[in-house]
């Protein structure tokens, strides 16, 4: 438990050794008492006093950790429905009692150490449709545990929650929080988060939670008119009261603008990396923190978002820095990932739409001729701020497969009631490829391993007897990934930051290009990429140094699929005469719809 020092620094119910400190903002309030399950739900028995500023505290030595609570507010004279804790750690329900939740927990003996950034595979995964059954309850956090072998034997090596913060019912996809410091209670709660997450340590796995700042749920919400006081019908003292509260989904917008709801934001960011020991964050939507609109008008823009973006990634930087922060904002805005010493917002990294959007249209196109290489090669080379790892590269997330969004998984989109065919086998997997080769990190989507179709919703859950079904697509992802990692020493250029896109044939659909760290044995990587529906038994294309070039994997192996026709392409020796601008040159036999790649070992 804490001390009573430290509780009192700190906003919420407070567990420590002589009981537990309660600390709430309420500006607006004239009186704030504490009632629960262990004072007989007295409305007088334990009054807060006021700290000034509008923090209201009190100590209260008969409660303990798990005791049920909710604060009894007057306003005007007026008392309140007795309000649920914005700060509650855990909840009986989105609607029901905030929950004392004690932090103390046994993480083990062994640290776990971040994967560095240019290794991390990331696997987005939805907790209460990962593995769960098509009746019932959604899945919890227990039973993601259960199939978090099958993450480590495919490869992946962080995992990457949708919000597992509370919300409205049972089946959501996370993105309405009623109460964003408690975890789901349908998913187990804290503890069984916690559990997951040192599950996912003690097997190697990173563990990123997506957060929701952009706005809060319009529906059982912890803050809505919270302490009594609110402007033109709006939401009260933790949101804008004026048309900045405006969101594609609800007028809920945080008021970024008051220092006290800053500070709410920044404690639940450091919350997830601190006591839950999270490894990174996801940030939904940042466009509109920064612009009411989640546009470029300066218009509409939110300095005050701005500043908050900045302000957390900050402090997570000056505490822990190795911890990763992803922005979701999908607007090609470069300032997102400079640095905040020069003016940017500070993420690490973010979501790239410059890959993901034209990738998948090219490999939707019915046919082969309006397929556009230039806009591969441009998806290929993208980055920000000349920097491979400010980027995440996909071809399928939970908004791009998701049914809500009109959206399905891509080998559903290549061939629509038939996403087990061979076409949607064949040019889905060239996605892959490019999301393992290109420079970025790499993400996919649960389920994408093993041809999942159709598309996702929150009450849908995996189709687990696939992964048998497609064995051998499973494979794919296996090798594509070790690959990347670059697991068995061969293509440490998969890593590295070099690209050079040399080879564009838009008549026949073919392009290549080069990925490397340093350059040499073991480093260059040749990626060739077959967009057509035809093969090539010789098929030449250039390559920077002279020796043997060895195949080290080909989508048209059978052993990906029975379907396949394991087109033959050996290891080859280069030519004198270059081509492509580069020095040699060697002929490789391509399948149909198929990806080689080469690396030398000396």
């Amino acid at each position: 438990m804490t001390t009573t020092s430290q509780s009192r620094s700190q906003m919420g119910s407070i567990a420590h050794d002589r009981g537990v400190a309660f600390r709430v903002w309420a500006p607006n309030a004239d009186s704030v008492a504490v009632a629960g399950s262990f004072n007989g739900w007295s409305m007088s028995a334990h009054p807060l006093v006021d700290e000034g500023e509008g923090v209201w505290s009190a100590e209260v030595d008969c409660a303990n950790a798990g005791d049920a609570y909710r604060y009894v507010i007057v306003h005007e004279g007026v008392e309140l429905a007795w309000r649920c804790d914005p700060y509650a750690r855990a909840m009986a329900s989105s609607v029901g009692d905030s929950i004392i939740d004690d932090p103390a927990y046994d993480w083990g003996s062994v640290p776990f150490r971040m994967p560095d950034w240019d290794d991390l595979v990331i696997y987005e995964l939805h907790i209460g449709t990962y593995n769960d059954e098509p009746v019932g309850r959604p899945g919890d956090v227990a039973r993601v545990a259960q199939r978090l072998d099958h993450l480590v034997d495919l490869g992946v090596n962080a995992i990457q929650l949708l919000p597992p913060a509370e919300f409205p019912g049972g089946f959501s996809w996370g993105y309405n929080p009623s109460s964003i410091f408690a975890v789901e209670t349908d998913y187990g709660g804290p503890q069984a988060l916690r559990d997951l997450i040192r599950a996912s340590h003690d097997r190697g796995l990173a563990v990123l939670c997506d957060v929701v700042y952009n706005h809060f749920g319009w529906a059982d919400s912890s803050t809505w008119r919270f302490d009594g006081w609110y402007q033109h019908g709006k939401g009260g003292i933790y949101f804008y009261n004026d048309w900045r509260d405006r969101t594609p989904w609800g007028h809920t917008r945080p008021d970024y603008g008051r220092p006290e709801v800053r500070r709410y934001l920044q404690d639940n960011a450091l919350m997830w990396l601190e006591q839950f020991r999270f490894d990174g964050l996801r940030w939904d939507a940042t466009s509109y923190i920064r612009n009411v609109d989640g546009n470029a008008d300066p218009g509409t823009d939110l300095p005050d978002g701005w500043r908050l973006l900045r302000q957390i990634n900050s402090e997570i930087d000056t505490r822990q820095p190795w911890k990763i922060s992803i922005a979701e904002d999908l607007q090609n805005n470069e300032w997102l990932t400079k640095s905040v010493d020069s003016g940017g917002a500070g993420f690490d990294s973010q979501w790239d739409a410059g890959f993901v959007h034209p990738i998948r249209r090219v490999l939707t196109r019915v046919r082969d001729e309006d397929r556009d290489m230039q806009a591969i090669r441009a998806a290929v080379e993208h980055s920000y701020n000349d920097t491979a790892l400010q980027r995440v590269i996909y071809t399928e997330s939970h908004d791009e497969v998701a049914r809500l969004n009109g959206k399905s998984r891509l080998p559903e989109d290549i061939s629509p009631g038939s996403a087990s065919n061979y076409v949607a086998k064949k040019r889905s997997t060239l996605g892959a490829v490019l999301v393992f080769t290109a420079p970025g990190i790499p993400m996919i989507f649960q389920g994408q391993e093993f041809l999942e179709d159709g598309s996702w919703h929150d009450d849908d859950p995996l189709d687990w007897t696939k992964r048998d079904t497609h064995r051998g697509i499973l494979q794919l992802y296996r090798d594509l990934i070790a690959l990347r990692r670059n697991q068995r020493n061969t293509t440490r250029g998969l890593r590295g930051p070099g690209v050079h896109v040399h080879h564009i044939n838009n008549t026949d659909k073919i392009l290549a290009f080069h990925r490397f760290a340093e350059g040499g044995p073991r480093d260059s990587v040749i990626v060739v990429t077959n967009l057509a529906g035809r093969h090539y038994d010789r098929y030449r294309v250039g390559v920077p140094r002279e020796g043997q070039w060895r195949v080290r994997f080909n989508s048209d192996w059978q052993g990906y699929d029975p379907s396949f026709g394991n087109q033959p392409s050996a290891d080859a020796n280069s030519d004198p005469h270059g081509m492509d601008q580069m020095p040699y040159s060697i002929e490789i036999g391509l399948g149909p719809y198929t990806a080689v790649i080469l690396s030398q070992d000396g």
